[in-house]
């Protein structure tokens, strides 16, 4: 009995694992900075409920669709040779069917929650994530990285659209923070795995280019993205908190950048600045969620209005 038992939870943690875990629980964080910076302190609780299980259904489902498609490269690399779909504990028939229906679980939460608006921008993400990045972009050129941080931007702006119901500059400053600081994120990754990459003949930046001109595009990417996330200040949807934070963190993850130079262990300092990157998005996804500016009282707004239209 105990040996049916441990089996079946073995066979529950491999299907769980084909949803890659840790990157659905990133873009919910990213989601939840997404939604509270659009709440202004007015959560919805339900909103916030359907979105973000609709959200994590999707994202899992792009997951394991992205694990059936890598298969072959997934075979080749160390760190990827002992997925379930490379050793068989999972047929890619039962991996296709659980994708499915999390898939269409996800957008119906999504359509019953969020709107068309949400389920447009979430759905324009797993195409990217699956049909663009892992189909196409990931296995033929250099700048797959961009094309996959598109795809995991959505998570915040599908957030913020399910609260304002609107793709407006707010959101689309949420887009180039997201994508932006994926970049850095993602070369830094190459960089440690570089080993990995170049076997299964991935074209990532180091591979393609080497590490030299890889670091630089890293530390350009940071400060496109400290420029980006000083945008939310100036549109007035986050406070002084927010500003200061935000300075603080990210002249930490420059400043490491800049050591890359001099770096004695290309490797190490990779995996520095990969982990570096994840405080950063906690930062930066908690500070949207805990200083947004208030939105205005009704009174308030009114009183504003009638100011703008001049005397009735």
């Amino acid at each position: 009995m105990l040996a049916v038992i441990e089996s079946r939870s073995l066979i529950l943690r491999e299907y769980l694992l084909l949803t890659k875990p840790g990157i659905i629980l990133g873009n919910l964080v990213s989601f939840l900075g997404g939604f509270f910076l659009a709440s202004r302190g007015r959560i919805d609780g339900l909103l916030l409920l359907e979105t973000g299980l609709g959200i994590a259904l999707v994202m899992a489902s792009g997951c394991v669709c992205n694990n059936l498609i890598d298969r072959d490269i997934d075979r080749i690399m160390t760190r990827t040779r002992r997925r379930s779909l490379v050793t068989g504990a999972i047929s890619p028939l039962a991996a296709g069917v659980m994708a499915a229906l999390m898939g269409v679980a996800g957008f119906a939460l999504l359509a019953a929650g969020g709107g068309l608006l949400t389920v447009a921008v979430v759905l324009a993400g797993l195409l990217t994530y699956v049909v663009l990045y892992s189909l196409h972009w990931k296995r033929q050129s250099v700048h797959g990285a961009l094309v996959g941080s598109l795809a995991g931007a959505t998570a915040p702006v599908a957030g913020y659209c399910a609260v304002t119901g609107q793709f407006d500059l707010v959101a689309l400053v949420l887009l180039a923070i997201f994508c932006l600081w994926q970049m850095p994120h993602a070369h830094a990754i190459a960089i440690a795995r570089l080993r990995d990459y170049a076997s299964a003949r991935i074209p990532v930046l180091p591979v393609r280019e080497g590490i030299a001109r890889t670091k630089r595009h890293i530390l350009v990417y940071i400060l496109a993205f400290l420029a980006a996330a000083a945008a939310l200040p100036l549109l007035h949807v986050v406070g002084w908190a927010y500003s200061a934070t935000m300075a603080l963190v990210g002249a930490g993850w420059l400043r490491l950048a800049v050591q890359g130079r001099r770096a004695a262990d290309d490797r190490a300092w990779a995996r520095g600045v990969f982990g570096f990157s994840l405080l950063v998005v906690l930062v930066l996804s908690l500070m949207m969620a805990i200083d947004p500016v208030a939105a205005p009282s009704a009174p308030a707004a009114s009183t504003a209005l009638r100011a703008l239209n001049g005397p009735g």
